[in-house]
């Protein structure tokens, strides 16, 4: 810096010293600075460099915006235009002027609520309320649902229209509130908290209708997205449009695109239910049916089975022919066994010489052929006796036996024997089995008989 000093020693600043000194001070005293104002005399030369003038009801400041960092906005400036600039105080030493030199522009409002946007959602997702781990389950199958809206829009008609149509029976209750305004955001604070209170809902569906930025902002307040967080019934945020993102999607247990999708997700489809029904019950039928045709099956099959007794005693005389006939013919075989072996034994004897011993040895065979057939005679009439006794005795109790002796067998309707005169009353037609024929009778008194006295 150059000073000169006069006679009184005053301490002397050349203009461009001033204005450098000025400068140096501003900028470093001054951090950046976020700054709102509504553009006026707007200048756009061919170095591509930006100046303009920020003013207010009171007061303007001239600003500056060079080419590298206005090369980033995202809109087209223009006069009357109010935007929110980021910059650093400074002074343009030419002219002395005390100027911004902006490195950021964005529309005022939009940007001021998108940078707060920002900064609520960062907070939030450091303290992990939009983590997963926090999400609550949907009800499989929800009765209650809850809807906390204003009860004069749309989207609560849109919400009764869906569920009417998927499953009318499903019960709704409304706890109403304001969606936009300064006192929307308390308002469904409390109707989430009124919800949990009243417990009687499964689920709550939380949103509104679409709109702006400003209109939606209630839910992206912070005290709505901790009371959704701190519900303990599950919750569906259903704000604005699809392309809508708040605070509240993000931090509820499951967002919806619009409140209509809500219902959708949260209601069984009537139309579904009723198929899986139909489909059920003609699964049900099916299995029904193939279990009476397995147990008709079955009765079939024992029926076949069981046999009449005539029929199992002739079985009977049967098998004991079959066994008379091998015992005869075992006994013969055993016969002729011992007949070879006695000729084979002979044979040898008479190869074999002395006499004596020949005669002997002869002797002795022929006591042995005498002691076999005795003893295969004697064993066949025991067999044979026992045969016979075996069948007169089967005969004896045979059914066909007793019928030829002038008893009968009689038989009800139902093909029942009838074994008392309790099970019978006058006027029933009977049938009543003799050995050659049957004959049917018609009952015109019963008279019980006790056989004790006799």
């Amino acid at each position: 810096m150059r000073m000169s000093k006069d006679n009184h020693n005053r301490q002397v600043f050349t203009v461009s010293e001033l204005n450098r000194t000025v400068r140096q001070l501003l900028e470093s005293t001054l951090p950046l600075l976020w700054v709102e104002g509504e553009i006026s005399n707007f200048a756009r030369p061919s170095s591509g460099h930006w100046y303009l003038t920020l003013k207010d009801q009171q007061a303007q400041v001239r600003c500056a915006m060079f080419k590298n960092s206005n090369a980033r906005v995202s809109f087209k400036p223009a006069n009357g235009i109010s935007v929110l600039v980021r910059c650093r105080v400074g002074l343009y030493e030419g002219r002395g002027d005390y100027q911004l030199i902006i490195e950021h522009m964005e529309e005022a409002g939009f940007g001021a609520l998108q940078r707060q946007f920002d900064q609520l959602k960062a907070k939030l997702a450091n303290e992990s309320l939009f983590d997963q781990a926090h999400k609550q389950p949907m009800p499989t199958s929800a009765n209650h649902i809850g809807v906390v809206t204003s009860p004069t829009g749309a989207a609560f008609k849109d919400i009764l229209a869906v569920l009417n149509r998927r499953f009318p029976s499903i019960k709704v209750t409304l706890f109403p509130t304001a969606v936009q305004g300064d006192q929307a955001a308390g308002q469904i604070v409390e109707a989430i908290a009124n919800a949990n209170q009243d417990g009687r809902c499964d689920a709550l569906i939380v949103g509104r209708g679409g709109g702006s930025l400003e209109d939606l902002w209630p839910f992206n307040e912070e005290a709505v997205a901790r009371a959704i967080f701190h519900s303990k019934i599950p919750i569906i945020s259903a704000v604005g449009h699809e392309i809508d993102f708040t605070i509240a999607d993000f931090v509820a247990d499951l967002r919806a695109p619009t409140p209509s999708a809500a219902a959708e997700l949260i209601s069984p489809n009537g139309d579904e239910i009723a198929a899986q029904l139909s489909g059920l019950e003609t699964l049900l039928s099916d299995a029904m049916s193939r279990r009476l045709q397995r147990l008709e099956q079955k009765t079939n099959d024992l029926r076949n089975r069981l046999q009449h007794p005539g029929r199992k005693l002739q079985e009977q005389a049967q098998h004991l022919d079959h066994l008379d006939i091998r015992l005869r013919r075992s006994i013969q075989a055993m016969v002729q066994l011992c007949r070879h072996r006695a000729t084979l034994s002979r044979d040898r004897l008479l190869r074999q010489h002395p006499r004596d011993a020949l005669a002997y040895k002869r002797q002795r065979l022929n006591d042995a052929i005498n002691q076999i057939s005795k003893a295969a005679s004697r064993q066949l009439k025991e067999k044979v006796s026992h045969t016979e006794q075996t069948i007169h005795l089967l005969d004896a109790v045979s059914p066909l036996k007793i019928l030829s002796r002038g008893f009968s067998v009689i038989r009800d309707d139902k093909n029942q024997v009838i074994k008392s005169v309790a099970s019978v009353t006058p006027g029933e037609n009977l049938r009543a089995s003799l050995i050659d024929g049957e004959l049917n009778i018609e009952v015109t008194k019963t008279t019980k008989t006790d056989f004790s006295t006799i």
